[in-house]
């Protein structure tokens, strides 16, 4: 059996899938991933021994183009439906199946190689808010609000599909027409089936299947990482009280141009050391002072049982992994489904959210101090060995059941 994985995103997207990739290794399924070519990932990719179909760009690349084009969403969802069909539709031949995440369009030519070629197809999210519900609304798309009279969540839901087909609907079917295969009035739900899998934990991010959607929820796919902290950043753990960790991942945080001042400054009215992840957008320290230490990609699983808090964006994959921890956070979301996840911290009881995307000393010193207060350090470490870590191996049974091998 060989199963093509799919994923055109960011690290939050593609590591979850490398996690599937080898918990299907594990049952002795052949896997590939397309995904983008950034330095990171094929690092990722040759590390855990899953061959890599690089996607069109990666998407920093992608997204420059954009700017620099002007094209409009409709317009680039045409050229990246395309492009990644062309991919794909080359990678798939002899796998049975696509598993496929990431930024719609690419999720979209996804769909249409498995329709095409007549495989199987799973399209896999990460946060509830991506799937119809009875019970959450869905992300606002920038520049289209709601109309005032939409405001339960059905008729929520029943706006985001038009606003999908107004965003990709040409893409999809123009490509569809290309292929002979018939117009569809609803793409949203064509690429993303009746039965998606959510993989989420069930404890940070609950979410009911309904007659809207009869999704699977299958866990977080937590990817293991047996790697050694450096040396360097060991030394510094030992030396002190455990520090304060804070990484935005792929955020850029432009809005904040002084952003590690504000992080330093925030974490040393606490009496705390600092650990800084540069990150995209470059932190670095702003002195001599011995208290901070700046590292780049680590293993934040052997990491975050060390640190007393962890303060990042707001991705799914950091706060769950800090959640496994047993650590508080503090949330500032920028985007998308972050600040799903920073409401979730507070209706735990596991971390502070940051009021707004633009923190300064004083506000960022407010949240950090509901994260370490006595109550929510006991209460993160109380709920961590309720999430679950065994996602990624129970998908990875529920695809070969599915695919009858």
């Amino acid at each position: 059996m060989r199963v093509l994985l799919a994923s055109y995103g960011s690290r939050g997207d593609v590591q979850p899938m490398v996690a599937l990739g080898v918990a299907l290794h594990a049952l002795n399924v052949d896997v590939l991933m397309c995904a983008p070519p950034d330095a990171d990932f094929i690092e990722l990719l040759a590390r855990s021994q899953i061959p890599l179909v690089p996607a069109l760009a990666s998407v920093q690349q992608w997204v420059e183009q954009a700017r620099k084009t002007g094209m409009k969403l409709p317009e680039l969802s045409q050229v990246m439906v395309g492009r990644q069909f062309e991919i794909l539709n080359e990678a798939v031949e002899g796998c049975c199946a696509i598993v496929a995440t990431g930024l719609f369009p690419s999720r979209a030519a996804a769909q249409l190689v498995a329709e095409r070629r007549g495989i199987g197809f799973v399209s896999v999210h990460f946060c509830p808010q991506y799937l119809p519900s009875r019970d959450i609304p869905p992300l606002e798309f920038p520049g289209w609000p709601p109309p005032e009279e939409a405001t339960d969540c059905e008729s929520l839901w029943a706006f985001n599909i038009q606003v999908m087909n107004s965003l990709f609907g040409d893409a999809v079917n123009a490509y569809r027409g290309k292929l002979g295969l018939r117009r569809v009035e609803n793409v949203r739900d064509q690429a993303f089936t009746r039965r998606p899998w959510l993989a989420a934990d069930p404890v940070l991010g609950p979410w009911r299947a309904s007659d809207l959607c009869d999704g699977v929820q299958t866990g977080a796919w937590t990817l293991c990482d047996l790697r050694a902290l450096p040396a360097d950043l060991m030394t510094f753990l030992d030396g002190g009280e455990p520090p304060v960790y804070c990484g935005f991942g792929s955020m850029p945080m432009q809005a904040t141009p002084d952003a590690a001042r504000v992080v330093i400054e925030a974490i040393r009215a606490h009496g705390r050391r600092t650990l800084l992840a540069r990150g995209l957008a470059g932190l670095d320290a702003i002195d001599d002072g011995d208290d901070c230490f700046v590292l780049g990609e680590v293993n934040q699983q052997a990491l975050f049982p060390r640190v007393a808090a962890v303060i990042h964006h707001g991705g799914a994959g950091t706060t769950t992994t800090a959640a496994q921890a047993g650590v508080p956070q503090v949330i500032v979301p920028q985007l998308a489904d972050q600040p799903y996840w920073a409401r979730q911290l507070v209706r735990l009881g596991i971390g502070a959210a940051h009021a707004g995307s633009v923190p300064n000393v004083a506000s960022l010193t407010n949240a950090l101090d509901a994260a370490l207060a006595p109550q929510t350090t006991a209460r993160a470490k109380a709920t961590a060995p309720e999430i679950r870590a065994d996602g990624a191996i129970t998908s990875a049974r529920m695809l070969v059941a599915a695919l009858g091998q």
